[in-house]
């Protein structure tokens, strides 16, 4: 079945009289429908755009035109654009790489510094999201002890955005001169970032009561949504692992156990497939320690600015337009990465 084919037997369940009888099942075809229709649109302003270059290439051709030379350029570069992000989609075959991402910022050797660390790179991939249409659901939430955020947990919704965020497991390093240091010292700090997939399926793992600790605590943050004034916040610890989940954000505690459950449940099936076979070599890397020598790409402020993927070997000189949410040239080229067998580039 192609994706026009698709499209119309959704818009044909649309119309049925039970459709909204189940709100997730409609959200969820609403939101199919939604994506293929842009895939559909994606294709057909590719194909207008080589069309269009085409014709201006005949144009110029036969009446000796140069004029038209700038022009075909620009047409050119918005059409390679265009053409890779789509090339880039055929890269995204893992088995979880369509669904729902839920990320984990944890801040780690630095103190107030890191913590505030953490808070940027929220930043930046809630812009990320927002550039994305994505929509980002806050799921747990620690404020630091001065400043910054001492770890988040928030859920990713939108297609592919596993694929997508999957890059970024691992440790971010930033080097600056530390606003809360008072000789205005060169400080570099750490945060683990951990991605995993909302894998909405009953996966297929067997959990014993007793390996679990459940701990309850009063959600805390910023004010709104995080404040709670009940013991309702839920934090499973898995000891033979030590994995760790929680969440504060559902109405209840019950609604935040099953919720910390389904981590769970996610996260061991991920290590149990890690452990077991080659094929999760889509849902890589464990994090390791926070600090000097585990950092999957750094962020350098000063002495000068460079941000570096030091598995790819991807840079940029423009680390404000990297915290604004830039990241894509750095997914694109760990996706392109993974796909050549994670072959590293000579540093």
């Amino acid at each position: 079945m192609n994706k026009e084919q698709r499209i119309q037997e959704l818009e044909r369940e649309m119309e049925a009289p039970d459709f909204w009888d189940n709100p997730e099942k409609s959200q969820e075809s609403m939101r199919t429908l939604k994506y293929l229709k842009d895939d559909l649109e994606t294709y057909r302003k590719l194909k207008d755009q080589y069309e269009e270059i085409e014709l201006l290439i005949e144009m110029g051709y036969e009446e000796n035109d140069e004029t038209v030379i700038p022009e075909i350029q620009e047409m050119l570069e918005s059409f390679e654009a265009t053409f890779e992000d789509i090339r880039i989609r055929t890269l995204l075959s893992g088995e979880y790489d369509k669904d729902d991402a839920i990320v984990t910022l944890h801040a780690g050797a630095g103190g107030t510094e890191s913590c505030d660390w953490a808070s940027m790179l929220y930043r930046m991939f809630t812009r990320w999201c927002d550039k994305k249409g994505y929509d980002v659901e806050v799921l747990d939430y620690l404020d630091g002890d001065e400043a910054g955020i001492k770890s988040v947990t928030f859920e990713v919704h939108g297609e592919n955005a596993y694929g997508y965020l999957k890059s970024e497991k691992g440790v971010h390093r930033l080097v600056r001169i530390s606003p809360f240091n008072a000789a205005g010292k060169r400080q570099t700090s750490f945060v683990s970032c951990d991605v995993m997939p909302d894998i909405e399926e009953d996966v297929d793992v067997e959990i014993n009561p007793d390996d679990l600790r459940i701990d309850t605590y009063r959600s805390s943050g910023a004010g709104g949504q995080h404040i709670n004034k009940t013991s309702s916040a839920i934090r499973i610890t898995h000891l033979p692992t030590g994995i760790v989940v929680q969440c504060q954000n559902e109405r209840s505690q019950h609604q935040n156990k099953d919720k910390a459950m389904q981590m769970l449940k996610a996260k061991l099936y991920l290590l149990k497939q890690q452990e077991n076979a080659e094929k999760a070599s889509g849902i890589r890397g464990e994090v390791k320690e926070i600090g000097w020598g585990n950092q999957i790409r750094s962020y350098v402020m000063q002495p000068y600015t460079m941000v570096k993927d030091h598995r790819t070997n991807e840079e940029s000189g423009n680390v404000a337009s990297v915290m604004d949410g830039n990241i894509d040239p750095f997914i694109n080229a760990y996706l392109k990465w993974v796909s050549l067998g994670q072959k590293a580039k000579e540093a």
